[in-house]
């Protein structure tokens, strides 16, 4: 099967406002569009930078409830900073870091409820 790679992920959110907010400017990832759908519908993309997977932040996918999604795994190369910086942003991790043999982690959600995981993996992971 000749996939070459992933390009989007639908992310269930209930204001995409409030997570433009959350993804941009508490994550820091680049806003790509925000453009209109019709009179109801935007068609929300954020990514990280340079990244050649993007998420949409969507509302309306009836299967799709805000906060249904777990596991949304980010990658750092400085996790004790980036967790600072986020608890200073109002960012609740709660647990602290995790350690495991392939690396270190935080979990924590955002707005809607979605679960998202910070990992910093070691030079063997």
């Amino acid at each position: 099967m000749p996939i070459s790679n992933d390009k989007v992920l639908s992310l269930p959110v209930s204001d995409q406002d409030r997570s433009i907010n959350f993804y941009v400017d508490v994550l820091g990832l680049e806003l790509l569009s925000g453009a209109s759908m019709g009179p109801s519908m935007r068609w929300v993309q954020v990514a990280l930078k340079g990244a050649t997977t993007s998420i949409t932040l969507v509302t309306w996918f009836p299967s799709m409830s805000p906060g249904s999604l777990n596991g949304l795994v980010l990658e750092t190369d400085a996790l004790d900073s980036d967790v600072a910086l986020l608890r200073s942003k109002g960012v609740v991790i709660e647990g602290g870091i995790q350690e495991q043999p392939w690396g270190r982690f935080v979990t924590f959600d955002d707005p809607d409820g979605n679960g998202i995981v910070l990992q910093e993996s070691s030079a063997q992971g």
